[in-house]
């Protein structure tokens, strides 16, 4: 496994050289965004309209951040089901997004997408989401404050530790780990 400390946004020939497996800690600022906020962007492609946020060369981590304590940037911080974003996914590739954080598989379009466009999809731990909250040290609200957690935020983040899940070229964690164990394990029966 690699290790990779980058900053973002995050450079295309970074984004290039990612391969499934690598662990990565980022540094800078990110889009926060779930599937009503997506749909809601989609719109507006559709209608030929501008986004309320340029996302050329950004990463967005799908969240719905919890409510900050005090003397904390965000409370709980988990990552959502990827797979909600899908449908919105290979629009917002096509215009520029090159990075998104989430858990679970992709469907086919979006790996396409991915490949088409060089973007990778990195994986944060369910279940972490009060570490993850650790790194994040500032956030603010966007565009669409009426939907609560599910606006889009910007969140500055320090060393916020995730897992290539599928890379540019196609590598996909979920197919080649559990291929590898069977290997080391001399066979899965």
């Amino acid at each position: 496994m690699r290790e990779f400390h980058l900053s973002l946004p995050l450079k295309k020939e970074d984004v290039l050289a990612l391969r499934a497996g690598d662990l990565v800690y980022l540094t800078g600022p990110m889009l926060t965004g779930r599937d009503a906020a997506h749909k809601r962007l989609i719109q507006l492609l559709d209608a030929g309209k501008p986004l309320p946020v340029d996302v050329r060369g950004q990463t967005i981590y799908y969240v719905g951040p919890a409510p900050a304590s005090p003397g904390h940037a965000c409370g709980s911080a988990g990552p959502t089901t990827s797979y909600r974003m899908d449908a919105y996914t290979p629009r917002l590739l096509e215009a520029g997004l090159n990075c998104m954080i989430g858990k679970g598989r992709r469907n086919d379009a979006v790996r396409q997408a991915m490949r088409r466009f060089g973007a990778v999809y990195l994986g944060a731990v369910g279940g972490a989401a009060a570490l993850i909250a650790r790194s994040i040290e500032k956030t603010e609200v966007l565009a669409y404050e009426d939907l609560g957690t599910e606006a889009i935020h910007r969140f500055t983040v320090r060393d916020f530790p995730a897992v290539v899940i599928m890379d540019a070229t196609g590598g996909n964690l979920y197919e080649s780990g559990p291929a590898q164990y069977c290997e080391e394990a001399e066979g899965c029966g």
